[in-house]
């Protein structure tokens, strides 16, 4: 994608982020004075090229247990996506690794620095983009980057000067003089990650970057994070968005019960879950409960639809079964529009893993209640 200012995003970013910047000062400080102060460093034991290791982290609210001993490694450089449904953990694993909420068990290391023994050295190597934008409605977007970047130890000239340039890499070059009220819902997210880097971190938490957003917009905002990891930003995503985490991410790790299921490529998943998928496009969407009742007796698997209804998606094993349930169809007199065979989606791998509904202990966590 071409920014309004003539430059790619990867290129633009690149001398956005990749500017020699001022210490982290002020913000630091104020933080440090009202955090308890951290322990000595322990002795990292990440491998080398790690971004983030994690082994064994856990977290509880009350009986429900939110995280349950994951394991995560990742890259720098990478981004990596962590998908699930509502309640599978995805929020409160990224909180534990942004050291918003501390681990019951388990241990981390963040760009080398350990997670409960270094939390400042932590907090100084990370930025973190939550599901909802921070940024105040009533001041313009350069205003608001101008006030993060004072807060964050840039002096006049240099507070503004930084404010532009990611203005300009994200594209809000033009409306850096609206009030942030007046944003479209992607303008905003736009704006909230730039807030995200205002001095560049090693790792970069987006918790549902594009949640809420329309499809334009949506890619829009994958674009920015294409050219942030082009730059060398290692990029930890929550996403429920299947074609997010298939477009963006280098590897997936799909959560759910609290419990890592599964890890690996998009590709790695989708073999895994086996090729031999059966794909039903109906001519008759009414038709389509019974349609999936017939193919879920054929074939002792459960059946999912397309968004519209009128796709039907089936592990069927072989082609012998899978023509024999297309016979079926058949004559049964539901008329097919469409039929193949081969890989799943990614939502069907994501289906087939998580199939179960899970109390959801992120929502306790955001009323308050934890032990």
């Amino acid at each position: 994608m071409v920014l309004t200012t003539g430059r790619t995003v990867g290129s633009a970013l690149k001398t956005a982020i990749g500017a020699s910047l001022p210490v982290r000062r002020s913000l630091n400080a104020a933080m440090n004075e009202m955090l308890p102060s951290p322990q000595p460093a322990a002795a990292s034991s990440a491998p080398e090229g790690l971004a983030i290791s994690a082994r064994g982290l856990a977290k509880s609210f009350g009986t429900v247990r939110a995280v349950d001993g994951i394991d995560l490694d990742v890259p720098r450089g990478m981004i990596f996506a962590i998908l699930g449904p509502n309640g599978a953990g995805k929020t409160t694993l990224m909180r534990m690794l942004a050291t918003l909420s501390q681990p019951d068990e388990g241990s981390a290391t963040i760009m080398g620095h350990d997670l409960v023994a270094a939390p400042h050295a932590v907090r100084g190597a990370i930025a973190m983009t939550g599901q909802f934008a921070s940024l105040d409605e009533d001041l313009t977007g350069r205003e608001n980057l101008v006030l993060l970047s004072r807060l964050w130890g840039f002096r006049g000239r240099e507070a503004k000067k930084r404010s532009d340039e990611l203005l300009a890499a994200f594209g809000l070059s033009g409306a850096a003089g609206k009030q942030v009220k007046d944003y479209s819902g992607g303008m905003r997210r736009r704006l909230d990650i730039a807030a995200s880097l205002i001095v560049t971190p090693g790792v970069l938490f987006l918790d549902e970057p594009t949640t809420g957003l329309d499809p334009n917009a949506r890619k829009d905002v994958w674009n920015m994070i294409r050219g942030l990891a082009a730059s060398g930003v290692t990029i930890l995503l929550t996403t429920q968005y299947l074609e997010e985490a298939d477009q963006l991410a280098a590897r997936i790790a799909v959560i759910d019960h609290g419990r890592k299921i599964a890890e690996g490529t998009s590709r790695d998943l989708k073999a895994a879950t086996g090729s031999g998928f059966l794909h039903v496009a109906l001519a008759d969407p009414d038709r389509r409960d019974e349609a999936a009742h017939l193919l879920e007796t054929l074939l002792g698997q459960t059946v999912s639809r397309s968004a519209e209804g009128a796709e039907l998606h089936v592990m069927a094993g072989t082609a012998q079964a899978a023509n024999e349930a297309l016979a079926a169809l058949i004559a049964a007199g539901i008329e097919l529009a469409d039929f193949s065979m081969g890989q799943p989606s990614l939502e069907q791998v994501f289906f087939a893993l998580t199939d179960r509904p899970r109390p959801n202990a992120e929502l306790q966590e955001k009323k308050g209640t934890r032990t």
